[in-house]
């Protein structure tokens, strides 16, 4: 057994034995608590600049399987579990969890005490950590001292393309999309693309000169990882694009949409991160379970300076809010906090979700969401 160690820049020290690479690496910690879906959560490159921790007691148990990877490499910079498997038990098994995280060079560590790091974090917020296996202790907490936050950290242009790519439509061609790649998933393409859309992947940094020039139906913004303020360029792309093609953002892409429109974003305690949040749907009152994976919110007050008082069913969320674009319609809140989770722009084709409707790993509460930004592409 190796044995390996967290420390996070608050002091704490954490134990446990090593399960993936050897090595010393740094990143933002998080819990996650999804019960399953280990393998897309590794792949998904929201995850870039992180050391998630999986709540679950026990992963790895039915393996990994090739079609379950969200992206062409691991993303996260480390993972923590209280428990391993040592069997995989799936008939779509191609091999071992822990044997997947070797050959891929991440650290990993089980045998922790999950449950309390889970409560550090709740807590006492999101913070730099430092994960090392095969090496000296006061190394380790060295470097979870010296590690920035995520904070103004650009990490989108780091994970996206870097040309653009097609995605041809998985049924008779309804229309043709550009998707920003802020850091998109396998999945949302499987799932525009199952639409019958016909989709172009293009870089972060990608003009609205250029996109407008591969002449699209719509423009999805996709999720992505890292504070969206930096996000200067794709900002001014998505509200130049505003008006002249239905646009649908989710997670980043929320982000970025609300930026462009004039809101602000904020850093949330903890963020959220799992495949149980409760959503209410403002039009109609009803909630959907979704797949969340964000550590920042959008405010749709500009002048705010701290994070929004929201509580409950969102009774803090105004019912539209007027902006140099036209009004703004907030669409969803999280029942756990009350943060904003949707928005809609009636009057420019536009709309966007904090969450992840694909659901990869996670629900499908509101996989219709798709079917709606596919309706707006072919009217």
């Amino acid at each position: 057994m190796t044995p390996g160690l967290l420390a996070t820049a608050d002091g704490a020290v954490f134990r446990g034995r090593s399960v993936g690479a050897r090595g010393i690496v740094t990143g933002e910690v998080v819990f996650n608590t999804s019960m399953t879906g280990y393998q897309e959560i590794v792949t998904d490159p929201s995850y870039a600049g992180q050391v998630v921790v999986l709540t679950a007691p026990h992963v790895g148990n039915y393996g990994v399987a090739a079609e379950d990877d969200q992206a062409d490499r691991t993303h996260l910079r480390a993972l923590i579990v209280r428990s391993m498997s040592p069997v995989a038990s799936s008939w779509r098994a191609d091999g071992a969890f822990d044997d997947y995280l070797k050959e891929r060079g991440v650290v990993a560590l089980s045998d922790l005490d999950t449950r309390r790091l889970t409560r550090r974090v709740r807590d006492r917020g999101a913070m730099p950590a430092a994960v090392g296996v095969d090496v000296d202790e006061a190394e380790v907490i060295a470097a979870a001292a010296a590690a920035p936050a995520m904070d103004g950290q650009n990490l989108a242009d780091a994970v996206s393309t870097r040309a653009p790519y097609e995605v041809a439509a998985g049924s008779a061609s309804r229309g043709h999309i550009v998707a920003i790649d802020l850091g998109i998933k396998r999945m949302l393409l499987r799932r525009l693309s199952s639409l019958g859309l016909d989709v172009t992947v293009v870089p972060s940094a990608t003009s609205a000169s250029d996109i407008l020039a591969a002449n699209p139906d719509g423009v999805f913004v996709s999720n992505g990882p890292g504070d969206p303020e930096p996000l200067e360029g794709a900002v001014a792309t998505v509200r130049t694009l505003l008006g002249k093609v239905p646009v649908f953002g989710i997670c980043l892409g929320h982000q970025v949409l609300g930026l462009a429109l004039g809101a602000r974003t904020y850093k949330l305690p903890f963020g959220h991160h799992g495949g149980n949040h409760p959503v209410k749907r403002l039009a109609d009152g009803g909630v959907e379970i979704t797949a969340q994976n964000h550590g920042f919110a959008v405010d749709l007050d500009p002048s705010g300076t701290e994070a929004p008082p929201w509580r409950g069913t969102g009774g803090g969320v105004p019912p539209t809010v007027d902006t140099e674009y036209g009004t703004v319609v907030p669409t969803h809140v999280n029942l756990n906090d009350g943060t904003l989770e949707g928005l809609s722009c009636p009057d420019l084709g536009a709309f966007s979700v904090q969450y992840h409707p694909e659901a990869a790993p996670g629900p499908n509460d509101a996989v219709g969401l798709f079917d709606r930004f596919a309706d707006a592409v072919r009217t």
